[in-house]
């Protein structure tokens, strides 16, 4: 080798020694660092954004690829990676060539720069991913302008402009913006702009991709206060409360839409004990926006209720407001008392209406039912039914004290009743069956007493017997009193049980008797009792109660004396 060429080979390797990134850092300026991504087989030409003017001489730059070892740039264009005063060329970009590519410019001055730039190469499949910027808003025409990368390399070599959206070529668009008229969904994707430019006489593309995405249409208009709607809330003294304050500003307004809380026109933030959250939505599928601030006061005091609390709503054009103010609560203590009193008296007056009931009606009725009497004028209030035959010794005594003494010593002589006892009060010389008929005709209730043998001894039908041949003389009231009562519903009856009925019930009455106990169950005598024969006891009231209202001694007497 030539001894010159040797020189100047060593030469070349000390000088680019010196200007290892190391000594640039420290004795140049350095700009910030710029990143591009870039697609396998297009071109892209590089130009610093600080450099006022790309064209200056060749001698003034020095370009490098930095990694583990340092690639000198040439200006050879013929060569794919080359570069030409401050611009840097990259003709049918590979892969390989991704990395960080350095220049320092050097000026006559001795003023020294460094420009870095980051280049990522992806395969052709992955263009859709490589999108700037993403154009966002609501209006209703579209300006999609090609990235300023592409622009100037178009306008700095004469290139021409081709769009395509979604891959599908646009026909006719040709400069640098795409206009999209009353622009709808189907408009939104992804629009890619490529540059067809020369250099050199050979032809290369550049492109880059950008999304349109349609936003809903804004709508603004005057702040409505939504809550709250009251002058006053009521609130609980020592106890946690929140008051929401909830404004409407429009549609899609979420950057201008905002609620707050002042409390005697102070910020929450300068008062202990207040706290305050605010959240924007939109709500669907109105799409109106609600901004809502929720004040929160962990303890009320007594001050609260003398202070202003002020909703404040704040919308693009105009503001609003409305005031509130905290009115201590009643207490409720007075009216749960007089609530509980009011259940007591209802529970009360339930309980001695059902427990004493028939008390009650006797004791009122001389003053609410005087005019209730019956007005039939008849005779006898009660006409006493009973069986005198086939009757057990102790049955038949048990029976002749209660018809013959018990029971008129008691309705008689202590109430006033005036009743017909077959046996004692038959007159003499009478047809006995006519006078059967008429007294139980002329009585205004049937008092049946029911023993355990009732039943057994004779038959009783439902029907009166036809003749008098064919009746029995004891069964025949009997018969006379169930067809009043069951047939012509002219008397009502009082069953009186006398012992017990034993374990067959009464199955054994006839099916109208049944029918009558089933209406009405006996009342049972229980001689046994201290109180038995005592008028006010048990037994003697419901007896009372089932008795007419006014004794038929009381009317005006007529007929049979």
């Amino acid at each position: 080798m030539d001894a010159s060429l040797l020189l100047f080979f060593i030469a070349g390797v000390i000088s680019i020694s010196e200007i290892r990134p190391e000594a640039m850092k420290s004795e140049c300026f350095k700009t910030k660092l710029e990143i591009f991504k870039l697609i396998e087989g297009e071109a892209f030409y590089f130009e610093p954004y600080t450099l006022d003017d790309p064209k200056l001489p060749d001698e003034e730059f020095m370009w490098y690829k930095n990694g583990s070892q340092i690639e000198e740039i040439t200006t050879d264009e013929n060569n794919e990676i080359h570069y030409h005063g401050g611009g840097l060329f990259f003709l049918n970009v590979k892969i390989a060539n991704s990395g960080n590519y350095t220049a320092k410019h050097t000026q006559s001055s001795g003023k020294c720069t460094i420009y870095n730039a980051k280049v990522e190469v992806y395969s052709a499949s992955y263009q859709g991913n490589l999108n700037y910027l993403a154009i966002k808003n609501s209006d209703q025409n579209k300006k999609i302008t090609c990235p300023q990368r592409i622009k100037t390399t178009c306008e700095n070599f004469v290139g021409n402009f081709t769009w395509y959206k979604d891959s599908n070529l646009l026909p006719g668009e040709h400069s640098s913006n795409v206009w999209v008229t009353n622009a709808t969904k189907d408009d939104e994707g992804i629009y890619t702009c490529v540059c067809t430019w020369t250099h050199h006489h050979r032809m290369y593309n550049s492109s880059a991709t950008r999304e349109l995405i349609l936003l809903e249409q804004v709508s603004h208009r005057d702040v409505e206060i939504l809550s709250p709607t009251e002058k006053e809330q009521f609130a609980d003294k020592g106890f946690r409360i929140k008051l929401n304050c909830s404004i409407f500003c429009g549609k899609h307004t979420t950057k201008h839409c905002d609620a707050s809380w002042l409390v005697n026109g102070k910020e929450i933030s300068q008062m202990d004990g207040y706290s305050q959250t605010s959240t924007t939505i939109i709500q669907e599928p109105s799409m109106n926006t609600i901004s809502t601030a929720t004040l929160t006061i962990e303890k009320v005091s007594a001050e609260d209720f003398q202070r202003e609390f002020k909703c404040i709503g704040k919308g693009l054009y105009k503001g609003n407001y409305t005031i509130l103010t905290l009115k201590q609560r009643e207490s409720a203590f007075p009216l749960v008392i007089g609530t509980v009193c009011v259940l007591l008296i209802c529970v009360f007056a339930v309980v001695l209406v059902k427990y004493f009931a028939i008390d009650l009606a006797l004791l009122l009725r001389p003053y609410f039912m005087r005019g209730c009497h019956d007005k039939d004028a008849r005779l006898y209030d009660a006409y006493v039914v009973y069986q005198s035959q086939s009757l057990d010794k102790v049955t038949e005594d048990k029976l002749s004290s209660f018809v013959t003494k018990i029971l008129p010593s008691v309705l008689e002589d202590k109430c006033g009743y005036r009743l017909f006892i077959q046996g004692r009060d038959d007159v003499p010389g009478e047809d006995h069956l006519e006078q059967v008929e008429e007294c139980i005709r002329q009585s205004r209730r049937l008092l049946v007493i029911l023993t355990p043998n009732v039943g057994s001894g004779f038959e009783m039908t439902d029907k009166c017997l036809t003749s008098p041949e064919t009746s029995d003389i004891v069964g025949f009231d009997w018969q006379v009193g169930l067809h009043h009562a069951l047939v012509q519903t002219e008397t009502n009856v009082i069953l009186i049980q006398l012992g017990d009925i034993g374990p067959q019930g009464y199955t054994h009455l006839p099916p109208g008797l049944q029918h009558l106990i089933r209406e009405s169950a006996p009342i049972k005598w229980r001689e046994d009792s201290q109180r038995a024969s005592a008028w006010n006891s048990n037994f003697w009231k419901r007896v009372r109660y089932l008795m007419p209202i006014t004794p038929a001694k009381k009317n005006v007497l007529s007929g049979i004396v």
